[in-house]
């Protein structure tokens, strides 16, 4: 049995579905279950910032200090600074840039931890629940997750460097965080939402097919991401929106007319 040929355009109702996704899981957040979920991706994201920060910090620091002793720029403007009895600069930005590039690749590994081995407890919650009739149809549900997980990381992490010179134009560093984070939350967790439960073709119909809600998602995650606070709970929450709306597309997939072939 297979699914009909179908459009890949989103369905009429699929940014209410987003929005009733984002309820039901900050209901679901709030599960004792749930909430002590919250720890794993947290220590993970702590034991890398401060694994990173040990190993790291002193050779980045180092290597930014002479790349911006480089610049005449950079030295004129810390002359001047200096003339007038005001701090250096470059005192100041080596440690702002030096944790702008450790801090959001410890974000992403919580992120990923989140994705591997969170997202099984949120689905098996969720199962008990709302879902509790949809069937597992999915193969090589881990090593699928795994590597997706990986290219996605090593991407983030890639395109987060390579972008950082961008953030000294004013309006970029709000755009390019949200770009890249809502980048990292919809590519990693679109998938593991939905991998242990939808089968390979299922999968790539509802990816097609949502792929503008999802990236939605997304980006309101990556919004509620510039908010610190936010960092303690939205792995967690996130995976809870993405598995809330990816169980409904799939629950609704299947109860779509199929056809023999």
């Amino acid at each position: 049995m297979v699914f009909a040929r179908r459009s890949a355009s989103p369905p009429p109702d699929a940014y209410a579905a987003v929005a009733r996704a984002f309820k039901r899981a900050l209901v679901s957040q709030c599960h004792p279950s749930m909430l002590f979920a919250v720890l794993l991706p947290l220590l993970i994201a702590l034991v890398g910032a401060v694994l990173m920060m040990w190993l790291f910090w002193m050779p980045l620091t180092d290597w930014l200090r002479m790349e911006l002793a480089r610049w005449g720029a950079m030295e004129r403007v810390d002359d001047w600074l200096a003339t007038v009895g005001m701090f250096s600069l470059k005192v100041y930005l080596t440690p702002i840039i030096a944790a702008a590039i450790l801090l959001p690749v410890s974000g992403v590994l919580g992120l990923a931890i989140a994705a591997v081995f969170v997202m099984p407890l949120v689905l098996r919650h969720l199962e008990r629940g709302d879902y509790a009739g949809l069937a597992r149809q999915g193969r090589n549900a881990l090593a699928v997750s795994v590597w997706n997980a990986f290219w996605v990381s090593l991407v983030f992490a890639a395109g987060w460097l390579l972008t950082l010179p961008l953030w000294l134009v004013p309006p970029m560093a709000i755009v390019l965080h949200v770009a890249w984070w809502a980048f990292a939350f919809s590519r990693m967790l679109r998938v593991d939402a939905i991998v242990d439960h939808a089968s390979p073709a299922e999968r790539r119909l509802l990816l097609a097919r949502h792929n503008l809600p999802l990236w939605g998602i997304g980006i309101v995650c990556a919004l509620i991401n510039l908010l610190p606070p936010a960092w303690v709970v939205l792995p967690v929450y996130g995976s809870l929106v993405y598995a809330h709306y990816g169980l409904d597309a799939l629950a609704r997939l299947r109860d779509e007319r199929t056809i023999d072939v």
